[in-house]
């Protein structure tokens, strides 16, 4: 797997390749931990090592839950790490667990906690059935032993092995006999593993009840599945943990046993390829229309003479109209400064990502990132949107000023605030504290708003933006259309392709979210964003071009909705991968997926709406610009 991943720093080679020539580079937080024997632990290492336990969630929920909220054991010294931005707002809650370690030091199936549930007590039936619940959607642990995620691994087809990194708490046996999930596996002829790799370490952990021998501990092989509950009249649960054995494995390749069972590399490189091909034929296109049939058209124009020019036809008679401003100019303007911001916070955190500093072992970093960067960039938001706003001729500065800083952030808010009021009311982690939304709250109107308004100040000083020809007083009758050249035709065609670039890395994407799995090629990802620029800039000025030379120029708002038309078949899409992929059941998980699904079309409309309309400005400006006009 190691070479999977060089391969995927690759894409990043110019900028790594200056940190490699240095013998000792970590990233921040990122450095290894030592660890001793109890009579050697001092400043440079330690002996204790801590288990932290995180939220609990399932692909079958969209509503993950805290630890405590399961009758399991819990810490009687309770800590809670700090947590960052991101990982508040992805759900995450770490605090301390139980289990109790120090290095080199053996145990065999110590008990951790007893738990017993009496007949007729509403209490111990409510806890057992949130228990049963839990098991039933198989709801996964997720532990933490030196930053590392304590991994489930299994034979899958092929004789490979998937390490899964979380756990089940349980599985299910239905009143038929059919085992579910994690009971499928019989312990007998395979184990499952439950594993975590530190420096030099592998941990094991186990759980056993009076229905099982307690000699089941000591066995072997690798320790038996999570949580085995079987309920009684009167049920009591032990739990235990047993400890480790030596296995050399370096600080820098412990990630690897997770990732090498994620065999998407090959996918990863067809996508590439699916995704130049669609760039290359693209670009075939244009360079054919810009190299050939706009050159000669240029090269027409300019030699006949005003007479002749009348009875011509194509792109250049509408020389007088083609700047002529917009409709609804205002809100244009504004959905073009959020995509800006938009764009530049998406590649500074792909580009970091890429760098591997959104790593994730560094947890919540890259949400974090994400969210500080788009507070910071109100300034270029607020720019373009003004300049552009009076380019079109607008007047109310103040109101595109609000709008810019308020529409879309307003409408994301408004999402997340009732998906998040359904969070709580399901008593769910993943709920925002009253707290965390102060902070967003403050660092929008606090930091992001006033930033657009400097940005809008400067945009609105800038002269506005100078066209190469001039606009006629009495617009233009455009002639009837092909059907091929209406704009509803048109704007539903060119999200096609760009679409075709990344619908392969957005199963990746959704399965990261919602299936809960790693995503860590953000080379590939890089490499595909770039990619969705080219192709999003080539189809626009392709279909462009085109209606144009039917004498249709009204290309303003055509151009942000060609490519942004691209957002709806990602929409398209996410409602196929639900109903095929995902086994979320429950009308609260149902809505919550959706509701986050609008927030990510939404900000993958503006942003790509924006990159199309920007490369078809260009290309309107260069051709308009060349051409002899009387």
């Amino acid at each position: 797997m190691r070479r999977h991943i060089h391969q995927d720093l690759l894409l990043c080679f110019a900028i790594v390749s200056y940190f490699s020539s240095c013998s000792a580079f970590y990233l921040p937080g990122l450095a290894p931990v030592s660890f001793c024997e109890p009579d050697k632990s001092g400043e440079d290492c330690q002996s204790e090592i801590q288990l932290f336990v995180n939220r609990l969630d399932s692909v079958e929920s969209v509503l993950p839950y805290e630890y405590e909220v399961f009758d399991f054991c819990k810490d009687v010294k309770e800590s809670r790490p700090s947590e960052n931005l991101g990982q508040v707002l992805f759900g995450e809650r770490i605090e301390s667990s139980p289990y109790k370690f120090i290095f080199k030091q053996d145990v065999q199936c110590k008990t951790v906690c007893t738990r017993s549930y009496k007949k007729g007590s509403k209490e111990d039936a409510t806890k057992l059935d949130f228990l049963k619940m839990g098991m039933q959607l198989n709801y996964q642990h997720h532990w933490i032993i030196d930053n590392m995620p304590l991994t489930w691994c299994y034979d899958v087809e092929d004789g490979l092995k998937y390490c899964n990194p979380g756990f089940p708490i349980g599985c299910l046996v239905t009143k038929e006999g059919r085992a579910k999930d994690a009971c499928v596996i019989n312990v007998s002829d395979g184990f499952h593993i439950l594993k975590f790799i530190k420096s030099l370490d592998y941990g094991r952990y186990c759980c056993s009840s009076k229905t099982r021998p307690a000699t089941f501990c000591n066995h072997p092989l690798p320790s038996v599945p999570a949580h085995r509950i079987k309920t009684h009249h009167n049920s009591e649960l032990n739990m235990s943990e047993s400890d480790s054995e030596n296995n050399s494995i370096k600080w820098a390749s412990r990630w690897d046993y997770i990732l090498v069972s994620m065999p998407h590399t090959n996918i990863q490189w067809f996508s590439i390829m699916n995704s130049l091909v669609i760039v290359l034929f693209l670009s075939g296109m244009v360079a054919m229309i810009m190299l050939r049939t706009l050159h000669k058209d240029i090269a027409r124009y300019n030699q006949v003479d005003q007479e002749d020019a009348q009875e011509e036809s194509g792109w250049k008679q509408v020389h007088g109209d083609v700047f002529r401003p917009p409709r609804k100019g205002m809100l244009l303007s504004v959905f073009l400064g959020q995509g800006t911001q938009i764009f530049i916070m998406t590649f500074i955190t792909l580009f970091l990502a890429c760098l591997g500093f959104l790593s994730p072992a560094n947890r919540g970093a890259l949400m974090t990132c994400a969210v500080v960067l788009w507070v910071l960039l109100g300034t270029p938001a607020g720019y373009v949107s003004a300049r552009l706003y009076k380019t079109f001729g607008g007047e109310k500065w103040k109101t595109n000023v609000l709008l810019t800083a308020l529409l879309c952030p307003g409408i994301v808010f408004a999402d997340f605030f009732l998906m998040n009021l359904i969070l709580w009311v399901e008593g769910s982690s993943a709920a925002i504290p009253f707290g965390t939304l102060v902070a967003i709250l403050a660092l929008w109107f606090g930091i992001s708003v006033p930033l657009t308004f400097v940005g809008a100040y400067f945009g609105f000083k800038k002269p506005a933006i100078e066209q190469p020809v001039r606009t006629n007083q009495i617009p233009r009758q455009i002639p009837e259309q092909s059907f091929f050249t209406k704009p509803i035709p048109g704007i539903v065609m060119g999200g096609i392709l760009p679409f075709g670039c990344i619908f392969i890395q957005l199963f990746f994407i959704l399965n990261s979210i919602w299936s809960h799995q790693m995503y860590y090629m953000f080379g590939f990802l890089f490499l595909v964003f770039i990619i969705l620029l080219i192709t999003c800039s080539e189809a626009t000025v392709l279909l462009c071009y085109f209606h144009l030379c039917a004498e249709d120029y009204h290309w303003w708002w055509r151009s942000f909705l060609t490519s942004g038309f691209t957002a709806v078949y990602l929409f398209i899409y996410a409602v196929h991968y639900f109903f095929s992929k995902l086994q979320i059941i429950g009308a609260a998980s149902t809505i919550l997926y959706f509701g986050y699904t609008m927030i990510m079309v939404l900000i993958f409309f503006l942003f790509t709406g924006t990159i199309g309309f920007f490369a078809c400005f260009w290309f309107v400006n260069k051709i308009y610009s060349v051409v002899k006009v009387d």
